[in-house]
């Protein structure tokens, strides 16, 4: 076994239904810009009623059809959201709380003290984290990962993940391994991933690899660590 493998992230998607919700950080292979993705999947009507918005530099779910929503507690937040030289994405409304958490000097992990996995049972889904960190040129980033201790719901286990930027690695981590009843949960750390240098590759890349009845939406932020220029790709199926 190669722990040190970087893996294709189209092979690592080929054949699974249900990943779930994903976000992938990293830098480019050319070594120029830094990376972030992030995209959701649903199997009910109420989780696949989504888009993907943008409002400034900030990204947000929203319905598709607001008259169709049924529970928008899970559903509709802010994934992406920058503070200072810090930008978060989650899959949940934990952004907020890691905004408000740097706001009051806290770090990422201690931000996420405050919060657990979703209160979904019996599937208990996980609460996935990244905070890019940007300075001097370069940067560094944080993944995290809450998620149910058992298949109870009795209490929370917590996985944080630090690591410096790379040219072409990321990693990957999703919320769940696989579709199930319940549906099992991600396990072990993110996975080392290949990081291209073409947003439009990369978008296009990703999306195919996505299961077509499942996937709702993905959000690709290129930035360029020399210049600060930001390009971004949205794709929404519903649109």
């Amino acid at each position: 076994m190669d722990i040190y493998k970087i893996n294709k992230l189209n092979e690592l998607l080929d054949g699974n239904t249900y990943p779930g919700r994903g976000i992938v950080i990293g830098k480019t292979a050319d070594g120029r810009q830094a990376v972030a993705a992030y995209f959701i999947m649903g199997r009910s009507a109420n989780s696949r009623n989504r888009i993907f918005t943008e409002k400034g530099e900030e990204v947000f779910t929203e319905p598709f059809d607001a008259s169709k929503v049924q529970d928008p507690s899970l559903i509709i937040y802010a994934a992406i959201r920058k503070k200072g030289n810090k930008l978060i994405v989650t899959n949940g409304d934990q952004t907020d709380t890691i905004y408000e958490g740097l706001e009051s000097g806290k770090s990422f992990s201690e931000a996420l003290t405050r919060r657990e996995f979703e209160p979904d049972g019996p599937n208990w889904t996980p609460r996935i984290s990244g905070m890019l960190t940007f300075g001097e040129g370069d940067f560094t980033y944080d993944m995290s990962i809450l998620k149910s201790l058992d298949g109870e719901g009795s209490a929370c286990a917590r996985y944080s993940y630090s690591y410096p930027s790379k040219a072409g690695l990321g990693h990957f981590i999703h919320t769940y391994v696989c579709d199930g009843n319940p549906i099992p949960t991600f396990q072990g750390e993110p996975e080392r991933v290949e990081i291209g240098s073409d947003i439009d590759e990369f978008t296009d890349m990703l999306w195919k690899a996505l299961d077509e009845n499942n996937k709702i939406s993905l959000y690709v932020r290129f930035m360029d660590l020399e210049t600060g220029a930001v390009t971004n790709r949205m794709v929404n199926k519903n649109q």
